[in-house]
Parts: structure tokens; sequence; C-alpha cells
């Protein structure tokens, strides 16, 4: 299955050195949240529009994540009335299979 996670490119770019994503979502890490934020293909408009609507879109990268590459455990969790995944800990970038612009 694929899901999908907003990221800043500073931090993606980082990430590609160090070999660990360790954000969850804007201004908050892995480590503070306890789970990477991600979605599924037809809730990342609605993501980005929530949270990211005053960001430059080409500050951001739309990471496009294979969860059977994922080497930690990622689980669909309820979110109101949907569901919505959550990887439990660093994303390494070999689970990462594409990386996207958003449209500007």
């Amino acid at each position: 299955m694929q899901i999908f996670h907003t990221a800043f490119r500073e931090h993606w770019a980082a990430t590609l050195e160090s070999g660990a994503y360790t954000w969850s979502t804007r201004g908050r890490t892995i480590a503070e949240e306890g789970f990477l934020h991600a979605s599924r293909a037809d809730q990342v408009a609605g993501v980005i529009e929530r949270y990211y609507a005053d960001v430059d879109p080409s500050d951001l990268v739309l990471l496009v994540i294979e969860t059977d590459l994922l080497d930690v455990p990622w689980r669909l969790d309820p979110v109101g009335d949907d569901e919505y995944p959550h990887v439990y800990g660093p994303l390494s970038p070999s689970a990462v299979v594409e990386t996207r612009d958003l449209p500007t």
C-alpha cells in the first residue's frame, strides 16, 4: 500500500544525508508526537489545505511511502470519523518510492 507524507524539502534533503527521516508533522518530531503522520491518496489535498496553506508549495515535497518497504510498524488509526496511516518510527529513505513536487 502507498501512503503519503508532506515534508519540508529541507528536512527531506537532510534525511538523504542522515539516512532517517524523524519529523512527524509540521514543527514536531516523531519523538515528540509518537509517530509520523501520513495520509491516503484521497486525504492528501485536505491535509495540505488544513496544515500547510500558509507555506510556499515550493518549500514542500510529497513523499510516497511503500508500506511493504517500511522497517518500522505502521497502521491505520481512527481520527474522528476517518482513519489515517501512522508510521511508528523513523522513516528510512528506502521506503520512499517517489517524491512529488506540490503544484504552485
